[in-house]
């Protein structure tokens, strides 16, 4: 496989959260919030690189909106290129791990960041479409690579 962007800008990672002893605390209030769901798909692998999305900068904290109250996640992610072919698997990766991670009560939306990919709208509409996405995920082949990405 050739790959596409053969030499990708690499950031240095975050720092792991911090934790407080209200964060064990089972009786205390704890909603979501943008750094959790950053910590859920920091970590997947990009599947052209032995690297992170976070070390890419494919996805950035500053870019995930958290609503408990309505219950929904909104996370823009920004390939390394404006072509990248691989923009609909990142974003069906970072979509699945979040179906898996969070409450069934969150509606997820998963989108790219506007302005940085050429194919923008097409990507965004495949992955707002619940019978694409189920389709491709009945896909033994692409859920395969899926789980790889998201494997930590």
């Amino acid at each position: 496989m050739e790959l596409e962007n053969l030499n990708p800008n690499v950031y240095k990672k975050s720092d792991d959260r911090k934790s407080v002893a209200a964060d064990w605390n089972d009786n205390v209030d704890d909603p979501f919030d943008e750094r959790e769901i950053f910590d859920l798909i920091r970590l997947i692998n990009d599947p052209e690189h032995p690297l992170t999305l976070e070390e890419l900068h494919v996805v950035q904290q500053n870019l995930i909106k958290v609503d408990n109250e309505q219950n929904e996640v909104f996370v823009n992610f920004t390939p390394t290129i404006p072509h990248c072919s691989m923009a609909t698997l990142i974003g069906l990766s970072i979509r699945v791990k979040l179906l898996r991670s969070l409450p069934p009560r969150f509606k997820v939306t998963v989108e790219i960041t506007p302005g940085t990919h050429t194919s923008e709208i097409a990507v965004n509409k495949q992955l707002a479409d619940k019978e694409r996405v189920a389709a491709a995920l009945e896909n033994s082949n692409l859920i395969n690579v899926i789980n790889q990405c998201i494997a930590i």
